[in-house]
């Protein structure tokens, strides 16, 4: 059995296995030990403090194996992004052109710098060890987040984005990055990625404020705008599901896709029950999969069979004691559908994303 559950200093060792398995690109998941702590301590900090409104809260969540022990996986919630170091952003915009004499009307794409401080709530740090891609477990890890924001969501902002991790190919190399940021910052992608981790100021003070005209950049760098790494396509189809669409921006190093929905229409936040635990079972029952969890600050979540009972709901007994739950605790759950492929689209993997209308 696989229990989401909120990050200790236990597990930084775990975290920079993760970390080196992720590669280059998941910016939220550095391979960096000292960076990785910060984060801990971070989330450690905002559990212990959740206040009655989003205030910038990291919350960063692990996945764990109880039969083993370890920890193969990690996402991550943070409840407004902005403040004191903003969200950066390339918003895609039209410029049109237009000559009478010639009869010449043309819309070009470009691409327009975003400083945020006032931001959405975002989603990220999502990653799972490749042993454990099987089963639901990639959604389970994804939507187990949506559900913490469903029981706490005064707690995060009313909008919700994720940014996507972009084209980077096996060395760390974007060619969205080669186009435009190198030129300003005369360093490697890898590198700015890196210190995009420690500091966004660097950001502000370099990265160009005039409109980048799409069409005058290699045609390479163009293919790739709004386009995701292969590893996060069945990340995306996942969020789509769930009621995320293009926003009309992308990631200022590799130009990945943003997407968003506002929080109260994510289906998990929708469709999930708050309810009591009426009894605990030994009897292996069968029904539906769902993703059930506690109400509590320390969050646990895992994949279980439920049923109706007296006014609340059966666990089986493992679930129970995974989750820390007895007879009378409330309990959140949600179906574990799996979202039909005829209503998956698929942002940016057909046409870049500046051809497909804004959101």
């Amino acid at each position: 059995m696989l229990v989401f559950r909120p990050v200790t200093l236990d597990d930084l060792d775990s975290l920079m296995r993760l970390a080196e398995q992720a590669g280059f690109g998941l910016t939220t998941l550095p391979k960096d030990r000292e960076l990785l702590l910060d984060r801990i301590v971070d989330s450690e900090r905002s559990f212990q403090g959740m206040g009655r409104r989003p205030r910038g809260d990291m919350f960063l969540f692990v996945v764990e194996d109880v039969k083993t022990g370890e920890v193969v996986g990690t996402a991550g919630i943070i409840s407004k992004v902005g403040g004191f170091e903003p969200f950066y952003a390339y918003r895609i915009e039209r410029a049109v052109h237009e000559s009478e004499s010639l009869g010449v009307h043309k819309e070009v794409p470009t691409l327009h710098l975003v400083e945020e401080h006032n931001g959405p709530c975002e989603i990220g740090s999502l990653f799972l060890d490749r042993r454990y891609r099987k089963d639901g477990n990639g959604r389970m890890l994804s939507l187990a987040r949506l559900l913490f924001i469903a029981e706490f969501r005064d707690r995060f902002d009313p909008m919700v984005i994720a940014e996507m991790r972009g084209r980077i190919d096996a060395r760390g190399g974007s060619v969205f990055w080669d186009a435009i940021g190198r030129h300003f910052f005369d360093i490697e992608f890898p590198k700015a990625d890196y210190l995009s981790m420690v500091s966004k100021k660097f950001i502000g003070e370099l990265m160009p404020r005039h409109p980048i005209y799409i069409p005058l950049l290699p045609q390479e760098a163009q293919d790739v705008i709004g386009k995701v790494h292969e590893e996060t396509e069945a990340a995306l189809k996942i969020l789509e599901h769930e009621g995320f669409q293009t926003s009309g921006m992308v990631d200022v190093f590799e130009g990945g896709p943003i997407v968003r929905c506002r929080r109260d229409d994510l289906l998990t936040v929708r469709e999930s029950i708050k309810t009591v635990v009426a009894d605990v079972s030994d009897e292996d029952f069968e029904s539906d999969t769902f993703l059930i969890s506690n109400t509590r600050h320390q969050f646990r979540v895992c994949k279980g069979q439920l049923r109706s009972f007296n006014g609340g709901i059966c666990l089986k007994t493992g679930t129970a004691l995974a989750l820390q739950l007895k007879v009378g605790n409330a309990v959140r759950y949600v179906a574990m559908r799996r979202p039909p492929e005829k209503e998956v689209s698929h942002v940016g993997k057909e046409e870049p994303v500046y051809k497909q209308p804004m959101g």
